[in-house]
C-alpha cells in the first residue's frame, strides 16, 4: 500500500481528485440543501427553508465548510422539520375527525381569529349565555392566573384561565407549567369551586395528568367547539364538576 501511494502518478491523481472535490463542494452543498428542503414534505416550507439555508450557506467561509453545513442540514435539521410537519398534518386530521359539524368548525375558526384578550371576552360571553350573569373578564397584568371569573346558576364559583393559539390545533400545546400556575391560585387565591383552563388548541399529556390529580378541568379544542356551538352549558360538558352550592329552579 505504501508503495502504491508513493507512486508519483498516484499521488498526483489523488491531489487532483482532492482539489476537484474541494472546487465542486459549494455546488454539491447547494444541491444537498435543495434535496433537504424538498424532503420536508410541505410545499410552502420547501421554498422558504431552501431560501433561508442557501442564504446561510453563502455566509459560511471555506468550500468544505459549506459542504459540511449542507450535510448537517440533510442529516439532522431536515428530519426534525419533516416530523414536525407530519405531526401537524395528523393534528389537523384529528381535528377534522373530532369536529365534523359545520357549525362547530365555524365557531372554532371564529375563535382562532381572535386576539387573546378577545378570546377571554368570548369565554366570558359564553358563560353569560349559560346563565352566569356576573361573569367578568379579569385577565391582564397581575391576574394571578385568572382570566375570567363567574358564578353559575347553582352557586358555584368558576375560575378560568384562557390560553389562545392563533394557529388553533396546530399551535403549541398547553403544558403542565400553565396548569400548575392555575392550581396554585385558582382555589387558594380566587376561591374557585370549579377551576378550568380553556384553550383552542390541545394539552400535553403531563398537563392532563397533573390536572386530573388536582381535580382541575381542562377544556380543549373539541370541548370548546361543542360549548361554543350552544349545545350545552359548560358544566354539562365537563366530568366530575362539584355539586351545586344552592338549590335553584334548574336543580
Amino acid at each position: 500500500m505504501n508503495e502504491f501511494l508513493s507512486n508519483p502518478a498516484i499521488s498526483l491523481l489523488i491531489g487532483l481528485l482532492l482539489a476537484e472535490g474541494t472546487e465542486i463542494a459549494p455546488w454539491m452543498a447547494r444541491r444537498i440543501l435543495g434535496t433537504a428542503a424538498r424532503r420536508i414534505g410541505n410545499p410552502e416550507a420547501t421554498s422558504r427553508y431552501e431560501e433561508e439555508w442557501l442564504a446561510l450557506l453563502d455566509e459560511r467561509p471555506g468550500k468544505l465548510l459549506k459542504l459540511l453545513f449542507a450535510i448537517n442540514i440533510l442529516v439532522f435539521a431536515m428530519p426534525q422539520l419533516r416530523r414536525g410537519y407530519r405531526r401537524k398534518r395528523r393534528a389537523l386530521k384529528t381535528e377534522g375527525e373530532q369536529v365534523k359539524s359545520p357549525r362547530l368548525r365555524d365557531a372554532l375558526l371564529q375563535l382562532d381569529a381572535l386576539h387573546h384578550r378577545q378570546f377571554e371576552d368570548a369565554v366570558r360571553d359564553l358563560l353569560r349565555r349559560d346563565g352566569c350573569t356576573d361573569a367578568v373578564q379579569v385577565g391582564g397584568a397581575g391576574d394571578l392566573g385568572a382570566d375570567v371569573m363567574a358564578t353559575d346558576p347553582y352557586g358555584r364559583r368558576w375560575v378560568i384561565q384562557c390560553k389562545h393559539r392563533r394557529a388553533g390545533l396546530s399551535g403549541s400545546p398547553v403544558g403542565s407549567p400553565d396548569v400548575q400556575v392555575l392550581n396554585g391560585t385558582g382555589r387558594p387565591v380566587h376561591k374557585g369551586d370549579v377551576v378550568v383552563l380553556v384553550t383552542n388548541s390541545r394539552f400535553m399529556k403531563p398537563a392532563v395528568e397533573f390536572a386530573r390529580s388536582q381535580q382541575l378541568h381542562l377544556v380543549d379544542r373539541a370541548v370548546l367547539g361543542e360549548w361554543a356551538s350552544g349545545s350545552r352549558p359548560l358544566w354539562e360538558l365537563l366530568r366530575e364538576v362539584p355539586p351545586p352550592r344552592r338549590p335553584t329552579s334548574l336543580s
